[in-house]
Order: structure tokens, then C-alpha cells, then sequence
């Protein structure tokens, strides 16, 4: 059972690599996903749960963010890069919202990235302003492969629908499809059928990113695909061990990428982070 708990931050509007800064109200995620590079941050915490096992609700988020755009410059904030600002218990706490609004009302710009049907609940604070951007990632429109390696996020059909909404409400909107597993999003039929999904619609950008083992990705993975996929653990313990095979795969998976998105009319929008 997943433990969940209230702290207090010290500080919420941090430097990132991703964009000027970045605000996480949450330490951990429920979502769940196997893939998770932010499991990194357990070694920042006391928590002895799996990643993906625990939630911090930062309570004072708002309070803090307050204090903080008054000290630091305007910028763009990217919502958010070790958790997902939407997940399950952002209903109850509504932290996100708040931080939203503070950020924006401050002359802070916005980037967001969510696997949650959930933020069309603050469509009212993000349509209000003409620095927002709202990106949600899509790995792949087979529920069956969904539901396994994103346990707890909303189903890619919602996701796909809250793109829609949020473009139709003047909120500019982009995909993140990654990360493309091995043999499972990242086959032609996979590739093919998300992108004919996204063809139809507005969307600025579309990245494409491979599967990176890093801060026990790959343990998690190996844990997934020795329950559901068993035939395909050769070949990612193979990936893992090799860094030449590994990189001869993204050149194979840039090919198939480039080639879909050619047939499916959206080679404009694409942006490799794969190589």
C-alpha cells in the first residue's frame, strides 16, 4: 500500500536543467510508471518504499512560491520535473493550482508536462495567459501495454483529449512520446499507430526520446518484463551491457521514428531527443 504524508518545503522554485526553474509539489509519484528517471530522488529522502510506493504533499508550496517569485527573476517554470503535478492526490491538496496561479499573476511563463486528464481542471488559470504550454506524454495508444507500464496515469485516450480541449481553449499544446520501450512502443505498428493519432491534432512539437537506463530504470524494467514479457529480457539485459548495441539501436529507432512521422504528415513537428 502506497504511503502518503504532508511536509514542508523550504524552497519550491528551483533551478532546472529543463527550463529556467521548476516546481514540484509533491515529492514522489503515484503514477507508478516503470520507466521513471525521477526515482533518482529517493536518495534525497528518508523513504525505504519502492519508488512510485510513496507521496510527500509539500503543504507550504504555495506559501513558499509566494516568498520566492518576489526574490528571483522572471522566467519559465517547468511544471514538474521529479514528479507529475497532476497525480491522484493533487485532487485533494489542489497545490499545483495554487502554484500555478502565483507563478503566472508574478509574469512567470509556464511549460507543463503531465500524464493526467486532471490538469483540464486548471484549464481557467492556463487559458488566462499567452505564456503557457501543456504537453502530455504519450507512449503509445494500446491500453493493454499502457496499463502495465504507467499503472496509475490516465489512459492515453484521455490524454489525447485533454490536448484537444486545452488547444481548443487558445493553451498551446505539445507531446512528449517517451520513453519508446524496446520491443514494446517502439515497434513500426506501435510508432504508427500513436503517431496517426497525434496527425490529428494541433499540436507545436512532438519529442521523441529512447528508453535510458539510468537510477534503477532498468531493474524496474527487467521486474516488469520478467512478469508480463519474459521473451524480451534477453534483449534489454543485452542493451544494458552493450553501449554499442545500445547506441546501434537508437540509429535503428531514429530511422523507424523519421520514417512514421513522414507517413503520417507530421515531420515538421518532430523533435528527435533519441539520437
Amino acid at each position: 500500500m502506497a504511503v502518503q504524508s504532508e511536509v514542508c518545503a523550504k524552497s519550491v522554485l528551483t533551478k532546472s536543467g529543463i527550463s529556467d526553474y521548476a516546481v514540484n509539489c509533491y515529492y514522489g509519484c503515484l503514477h507508478n510508471c516503470v520507466y521513471c528517471y525521477a526515482r533518482y530522488m529517493r536518495k534525497f529522502n528518508n523513504h525505504t518504499e519502492p519508488w512510485g510506493q510513496y507521496l510527500d504533499a509539500k503543504i507550504n508550496a504555495p506559501e513558499v512560491l509566494a516568498r520566492e517569485v518576489t526574490r528571483k527573476a522572471p522566467g519559465k517554470i517547468f511544471f514538474s520535473s521529479a514528479c507529475d503535478a497532476w497525480q491522484p492526490a493533487e485532487r485533494k491538496y489542489e497545490l499545483t493550482r495554487q502554484c500555478l496561479k502565483i507563478a503566472i499573476d508574478a509574469g512567470f511563463s509556464i511549460s507543463a508536462l503531465t500524464k493526467s486528464s486532471l490538469v483540464t481542471r486548471d484549464f481557467d488559470i492556463l487559458s488566462a495567459s499567452p505564456n503557457v504550454s501543456l504537453g502530455c506524454t504519450i507512449t503509445t495508444v494500446n491500453e493493454s501495454i499502457r496499463r502495465k507500464i504507467e499503472p496509475a496515469a490516465s489512459s492515453s485516450e484521455s490524454r489525447i483529449q485533454t490536448l484537444t480541449r486545452a488547444r481548443k481553449m487558445g493553451i498551446a499544446t505539445w507531446a512528449f512520446c517517451g520513453p519508446l520501450m524496446p520491443g514494446l512502443t517502439d515497434t513500426p505498428e506501435n510508432i504508427e499507430q500513436l503517431f496517426a493519432a497525434l496527425s490529428t491534432l494541433e499540436l507545436d512539437q512532438i519529442l521523441i526520446d529512447k528508453l535510458n537506463f539510468r537510477s534503477g530504470v532498468f531493474e524496474s524494467v527487467m521486474d516488469l518484463l520478467q512478469r508480463f514479457y519474459p521473451a524480451l529480457t534477453p534483449m534489454y539485459r543485452s542493451l544494458y551491457q552493450n553501449q554499442q548495441e545500445y547506441d546501434a539501436y537508437a540509429d535503428r529507432l531514429v530511422v523507424v521514428v523519421t520514417e512514421a512521422a513522414r507517413a503520417a504528415g507530421i515531420s515538421s513537428k518532430l523533435q528527435l531527443i533519441c539520437r
